[in-house]
């Protein structure tokens, strides 16, 4: 059962981030991106002040217990010799208080030494970690300047691609239907398509009608009277029977004309 609840909650998330990164605005995702890009890199920079402060506070503590060092150094040195002052001017209880000093002393030089070696490799690790922290902040700078520099390449890119997806549509819409009122480019050229093989139907049909029949009769008994008027003109006119005299002479074949004589 936890299972499947877990199975579901995963479909849903999914689901949810799908359809909000299909609706999400790119331009306002994009500022986004560079308003988190300009945070990361203010907390890294505090990040890295810190480190460097720390390396700071060590080089200070260090600086403090050196000159601490140096004057324990300075009082050892004094309580030995008012040690042996007094040891020649016979007082040894002085003398004794003395040395007692300068032992004191000594065991604080001792301490005081190992703190400095301690503070020393702590200096050296922050100094290292500060050094990072540094080039961090150098590289993490570059990658936001390019970032910004790049904002407006990627906006251009989107006015062109918004500019593309609106030609894409109404290009579409030359072939589907824009509304109730208003019919596709598609259906307008289907519908005068339609018009011009009706009209082109019916002029063939003309052509082949009845009257258009009639006309040809009509056409071929005009031809036929102007032949026979054509006729009785060349008759008048003498014409007629020279034109039939030389008919059978054009048409008289060649081997029924006399043959020539043999040559002797």
């Amino acid at each position: 059962m936890f299972n499947l609840v877990k199975k579901w909650w995963k479909y849903l998330t999914a689901k949810l981030t799908g359809s909000f990164e299909e609706r999400a605005d790119p331009k306002v995702q994009l500022e986004q991106a560079i308003a988190e890009a300009r945070s990361a890199h203010t907390r890294l920079r505090e990040q890295a002040a810190n480190v460097i402060a720390n390396q700071k506070q060590s080089e200070l503590r260090l600086n403090s217990k050196l000159s601490e060092l140096e004057k324990l150094n300075a009082n050892a040195r004094q309580a030995l010799v008012m040690a042996a002052d007094a040891e020649k001017a016979g007082d040894a209880a002085k003398a004794q208080q003395y040395n007692s000093a300068a032992e004191t002393i000594a065991n604080q030089l001792i301490q005081v030494e190992k703190d400095i070696d301690s503070l020393k490799s702590l200096v050296l690790e922050s100094a290292k970690a500060s050094d990072q922290a540094k080039a961090a902040v150098v590289q993490n700078s570059r990658i936001l300047q390019e970032r910004i520099a790049e904002k407006s390449k990627l906006l251009s890119q989107l006015d062109q691609a918004k500019m593309q997806e609106e030609m894409n549509t109404a290009m579409a819409q030359l072939n589907e239907h824009i509304g109730a009122d208003v019919p596709s480019f598609e259906e307008v050229r289907e519908k005068i398509e339609v018009r011009y093989t009706k009209a082109k139907a019916r002029a063939e049909l003309s052509e082949t009608s009845v009257e258009s029949r009639v006309l040809e009769v009509e056409q071929a008994t005009a031809n036929v009277e102007a032949q026979s008027r054509l006729s009785q003109l060349r008759s008048e006119l003498g014409l007629d029977t020279a034109t039939k005299a030389a008919e059978p002479a054009a048409e008289q074949p060649a081997a029924e004309q006399p043959a020539a004589a043999p040559e002797s």
